[in-house]
């Protein structure tokens, strides 16, 4: 059985299914795909945060490629931050935000960048001092604090530095001068951005929509509006689950049980005999709620970005996506822009519990004033909420976590995967990537799901190796 039907859980129950068992769905949601899917209104399409299908992940590339085929497009890639009026490229290229800042500001920066390597942070544990060190106090405050602290909803000093480092691994100011230097070229390899990445036509929901057909096809079941409320236990085995169902509440065993459920409602669900210690860390998790507004604009071609980070103060919006740039499919027709405004808060706050108009005034508002498209008019718009959208490295989650797992661990035919499964902050490829090794350890495998993770530069840096004969050529 597997609990959740977005990438994670349904990459298992495709591979289980694809093996021959008989494997069952179980999704509370109406729709599949998670995060990943994609919402729909009227005739257009739009996609929840933004996925760009890139991994180095064999197997992952295969099975996107296997569901897909010729549905699977080649996209051009773009995005960049848009800060007081001015882009500068993404991921943040310093040598790019030193010339773009003005010789006065990049001078301060460089200064400061020299102070943080004289008298760095002795100690790494929390964001602000992990990118401080590496970039300079003042760099940290223009393009890290103030979007960082608008995504997370808490300060900086209060982030652990394993986000920083699972997201922002490699990158240092001085390695960023040098690699726009010639003193590079004698390096055996360089990392260059990648030029275009893969993205189902009608957006990431279509590759999800798709994989539970084959799993359908295959002899098993998806079942949706069917929420997990209950996992029973002997000790060490999950023997049954009680499922609020559209026709009531039904019991269903099963050998195994894969969860991407939420950790907090997983432990909820594994009631009533639970450790207390389990149960307070679990309700100590932390995540963060996710707000999409999709403005619809009476013409098209506004700017070229798939998606624009918002570093300029003064704003609510965090990512402006264009739909449009991802696959024109996702639109109606020629002469129309879907936007994706995109808004980070907590459930319940007054961000949450604005009505919808009153979103789609606030994103009016906000895109107007950041001056991308000043002849174009919004004449439609529409609200999609997305609660748990990211799991929240806050200063108490790393031990929340440990007496956790210290509980489901030895569960032995339980198994969390995915984002929310395991509150880690994964790539879609990486959550996957959980899930087809979960399917192995079930198998007799011994793998570590909790080894599998996430960079930066993953997703958006390549490695380029070069002949020796280039290399010369380049010294010379």
């Amino acid at each position: 059985m597997v609990c959740g039907a977005g990438p994670a859980g349904l990459t298992a129950a495709y591979a289980l299914a694809k093996k021959g068992y008989p494997v069952t769905v179980l999704e509370a949601d109406s729709i599949v795909g998670g995060i990943s899917r994609t919402a729909r209104y009227k005739d257009y399409r739009f996609d929840i945060g933004g996925h760009r299908f890139f991994t180095k992940i064999p197997a992952v590339q295969s099975l996107w490629e296997e569901l897909l085929g010729d549905e699977f497009i080649d996209v051009p890639r773009l995005s960049r931050i848009l800060y007081n009026g001015r882009f500068f490229n993404y991921p943040l290229k310093a040598s790019n935000a030193l010339v773009g800042l003005g010789l006065w500001e990049a001078g301060l920066i460089v200064l400061s960048y020299v102070h943080a390597r004289m008298s760095p942070h002795p100690a790494e544990e929390n964001f602000e001092q992990w990118v401080s060190n590496r970039f300079g106090s003042r760099l940290y405050r223009i393009f890290f604090k103030t979007y960082t602290e608008k995504v997370w909803g808490v300060p900086c000093t209060e982030i652990r530095a394993e986000w920083a480092a699972q997201r922002i691994q490699g990158l240092s100011l001085a390695r960023a001068i040098l690699s726009a230097t010639t003193l590079n070229t004698r390096a055996p390899a360089i990392k260059t951005l990648i030029q275009q990445f893969k993205y189902p036509r009608l957006g990431p929901g279509q590759m999800w929509e798709r994989c539970a057909e084959r799993v359908s096809e295959l002899g098993g079941s998806v079942l949706l509006k069917h929420r997990v409320v209950g996992l029973e236990t002997d000790g060490c085995r999950v023997t049954g689950a009680t499922v609020a169902a559209p026709e009531g509440t039904r019991r269903i065993e099963a050998e195994h049980f894969i969860s991407t459920m939420s950790l907090r409602s997983l432990v909820r669900a594994l009631g009533p005999v639970r450790p207390q210690a389990a149960v307070e860390a679990a309700e100590k998790l932390a995540y963060r709620d996710f707000i999409l507004v999709a403005l619809i604009f009476d013409r098209d071609k506004l700017f070229p970005d798939n998606w624009i980070y918002v570093h300029t103060p003064g704003v609510q919006v965090g990512r402006i996506q264009n739909f449009n740039n991802w696959s024109a499919a996702m639109v109606p027709q020629p002469g129309v822009t879907c936007i994706g405004m995109e808004y980070f808060c907590f459930k319940g706050d007054n961000l949450w519990e604005s009505s919808d108009a009153d979103l789609i005034e606030l994103a009016t508002r906000e895109f107007g004033g950041l001056g991308l498209a000043p002849n174009a008019a919004v004449v439609d718009g529409t609200v999609v909420r997305m609660p748990k959208a990211y799991p929240i490295y806050d200063a108490t989650y790393r031990e929340n976590l440990g007496v956790i797992r210290g509980y489901i661990d030895p569960i032995t035919n339980l198994h969390t995967v995915g984002r929310n499964g395991m509150h880690k902050y994964n790539n879609q490829d990486h959550s996957m990537y959980t899930a087809m090794l979960a399917v192995e350890n079930m198998r007799g495998a011994d793998h570590d799901l909790w080894e599998v993770n996430t960079e930066l530069e993953y997703h958006e840096e390549q490695r380029v190796e070069r002949s020796e004969n280039a290399r010369a050529t380049a010294a010379a």
